[in-house]
C-alpha cells in the first residue's frame, strides 16, 4: 500500500471513530433528559385538567323525547314589541301569505272560509303553534319564535280584516 492509501485509512478510521463516540454521547444525552421529562410530566399531570381541556365545546341531542325550551328573557321581542299587524304581516307573515306557499291562504275571503269558520280562536293559536293541514303547514309564530302571542294575535286580526 502507499502513503497516500494508509494516510487515508487512518483519517477515516479516525473520523469514523468520533463520529460512533458522538453517537453514543447524543443517546446518552437524549436518554437522560427523556427520563427527566417523563418523570415531571407523570409527577405534575392533572387528569381532570387534562379532560377538561381537551372536552368536546358541544354535543349532539339524541333524544327525540327532549323539548328545547327558550328562557323568555333571552328572547327578545320581535319589533320591538309592536303590535302593529299590518307591519308585522308585511315583514314577516306576507312571505307566504301574498303568494300561497307552502298552501297558505292569500287574502282572499275564499280561502279563509273554511278556517274562520272554527272561530278567531283557532285560527289565532293555530298561528302561535303551528298547524300540519292538508295543503301545506303553517310554522308556530310564522317561523318567528320572537314573536310575542299578542303580535301573533294582532296579525291575525289585521289579516282577517283586510281579506278581499
Amino acid at each position: 500500500m502507499s502513503d497516500q492509501d494508509s494516510i487515508f485509512f487512518r483519517n477515516f478510521s479516525i473520523l469514523l471513530g468520533a463520529l460512533v463516540v458522538m453517537t453514543v454521547v447524543l443517546a446518552l444525552i437524549g436518554l437522560s433528559m427523556q427520563n427527566q421529562l417523563v418523570a415531571n410530566v407523570q409527577g405534575q399531570a392533572d387528569r381532570s385538567s387534562i379532560q377538561n381541556a381537551i372536552k368536546p365545546v358541544a354535543a349532539v341531542n339524541t333524544d327525540p323525547n327532549a323539548v328545547m325550551e327558550i328562557a323568555p328573557a333571552v328572547v327578545a321581542a320581535a319589533f320591538e314589541g309592536s303590535l302593529d299587524g299590518e307591519m308585522i304581516y308585511n315583514n314577516v307573515c306576507g312571505a307566504c301569505h301574498t303568494s300561497g306557499a307552502g298552501g297558505a291562504p292569500k287574502l282572499l275571503a275564499a280561502e279563509w272560509e273554511g278556517r274562520l269558520d272554527k272561530g278567531m280562536d283557532a285560527v289565532i293559536a293555530n298561528a302561535i303553534n303551528g298547524y300540519m293541514g292538508e295543503n301545506g303547514m303553517m310554522p308556530a309564530r310564522g317561523g318567528r319564535v320572537d314573536l310575542s302571542d299578542d303580535q301573533v294575535k294582532a296579525t291575525v286580526e289585521f289579516m282577517a280584516a283586510h281579506l278581499e
